[in-house]
C-alpha cells in the first residue's frame, strides 16, 4: 500500500521570496513583506521590516521592534521555544538554535512530514543563548555559511585567551575588536567575563542598544561603557568593541594606539585578517564548522537535506557520501548581514 504521507518538496517551496509553507500559507524568513512571516533569528538577512503577520520567539521580536520601531510587523505574536502552534493544518514549533539571542529552528510537521529548518545556527556553548536541540525528522534544512572543510574553527576560550595576553603585553594601548552588534559583540562580552576580565569594556555608540536589549532579556554582562568622549588617557589597557567599519574609520583616533583586532569565522583565511589590516585576528564564529555541519546532519538523522545559504557543493557532497539525500535550495538574499 502506497504511503499516505506527503513527501516535504510537495509542502515546502522555495520561491523568490523565501521558503514557502503552502498548506500553511507563510513564508519562513521571507525576503520581502510577506502577508504572514515565520522568523527564525533578528539578523537583517532573515528579520526584515514591512511584513503584516510576524511570528517568531519572545527574544527574537525584541530584537526586531528594537531595530525597526513600526515596521516589525504589523501584527506580532510570540511563541516561545517548545510551544506548539497550528497553522491551517500545519503544527510549528519552535527549538533553539543556538546563533543569538532568540534564534530557532523552525520544527514543521504536516500529515506525518516532519521538516526542520534550521536558520542560521552554531553547536559551540554560548552563554548568552540556549544551545542548539538535535530534532529529529524526515528533510533537514541547513545553512552552510562555513560549508568547506578548511573551517574549522578553534576552541572560543584560547582565542580569547589570545586576546588576553595581548593586553598584558601592551598596557598602554587600546585593543579595539571589531564585532557584529547583534549577537557576536554579546558573546564576547560573556567570553571575556567567563575568562576573568571583570574591568569595563568599552563601546562604540552603534553597539549600546543590542548591548542594553541584552540585558533587558536577562543576560548579565557587567560592567560597559559608552566610549564617547572618553579622553584617551583613560582607554589605556582598555577593550574597545565596535563595529568592524570602525576599525579603519577616523572614529579609531581617539584610541590610544589601538591593537587592530577582530571576532569571526572568515578569519581562518588569512587573507581575510590581511585585506583588514588586523595585528590580531581573532576567529570566534557565530555559526557552525565544517565538522560541526557535518555532525548535525547526522545526529538529526533525517534521509534528506536540504542546504541554503553558503557554501552548498561540498556539504551535499559529503552527505551523498553517506547515504543521505542532498539538494541545494539556491536560495538568494540571505547574506546582507554577515555575523559570521
Amino acid at each position: 500500500m502506497a504511503s499516505t504521507i506527503p513527501r516535504p518538496e510537495t509542502w515546502l517551496k522555495p520561491t523568490p521570496r523565501g521558503l514557502y509553507v503552502e498548506p500553511g500559507d507563510f513564508y519562513i524568513d521571507p525576503t520581502g513583506g510577506a502577508d504572514r512571516a515565520v522568523i527564525t533569528h533578528g539578523h537583517a538577512d532573515h528579520a526584515r521590516p514591512g511584513h503584516g503577520r510576524v511570528l517568531a520567539t519572545p527574544g527574537t521580536l525584541a530584537i526586531m521592534r528594537a531595530r525597526y520601531g513600526e515596521n516589525a510587523g504589523r501584527q506580532q505574536q510570540a511563541l516561545d521555544y517548545g510551544e506548539r502552534l497550528d497553522i491551517n493544518g500545519v503544527s510549528l514549533c519552535f527549538k533553539p538554535a543556538g546563533h543569538v539571542l532568540g534564534s530557532a529552528q523552525a520544527v514543521l510537521e504536516w500529515r506525518g512530514s516532519r521538516v526542520v529548518v534550521s536558520g542560521d545556527y552554531k553547536r559551540r556553548r554560548d552563554p548568552t543563548c540556549p544551545p542548539f536541540e538535535v530534532t529529529p525528522c524526515d528533510v533537514f534544512v541547513t545553512e552552510a555559511t562555513f560549508g568547506l572543510p578548511v573551517f574549522r574553527h578553534p576552541d572560543d576560550a584560547g582565542e580569547i585567551a589570545r586576546l588576553l595576553h595581548s593586553v598584558r603585553l601592551f598596557p598602554e594601548r587600546a585593543h579595539l575588536v571589531g564585532v557584529y552588534a547583534l549577537g557576536k559583540a554579546q558573546r564576547v562580552i560573556m567570553l571575556l567575563r567567563e575568562a576573568g576580565w571583570d574591568g569595563p569594556i568599552w563601546l562604540h555608540g552603534a553597539l549600546v542598544a543590542l548591548c542594553d536589549l541584552y540585558r533587558d532579556q536577562g543576560v548579565a554582562l557587567g560592567d560597559l561603557r559608552h566610549v564617547g568622549d572618553t579622553p584617551k588617557a583613560e582607554l589605556r589597557g582598555a577593550i574597545v568593541l565596535a563595529p568592524p567599519s570602525a576599525i579603519e574609520d577616523r572614529w579609531s583616533r581617539r584610541l590610544p594606539d589601538p591593537v587592530t583586532c577582530a571576532a569571526s569565522g572568515w578569519l581562518r583565511i588569512k587573507q581575510r585578517a590581511r585585506q583588514g589590516g588586523l595585528e590580531l585576528p581573532l576567529v570566534i564564529s557565530d555559526h557552525a564548522d565544517w565538522d560541526e555541519l557535518n555532525a548535525t546532519i547526522d545526529e538529526v538523522g533525517a534521509p534528506e537535506v536540504w542546504v541554503t545559504h553558503g557554501r552548498e557543493e561540498a556539504l551535499m557532497h559529503a552527505a551523498s557520501q553517506r547515504g543521505i539525500r542532498a539538494r541545494a535550495l539556491r536560495l538568494i538574499g540571505y547574506e546582507d548581514e554577515d555575523p559570521s
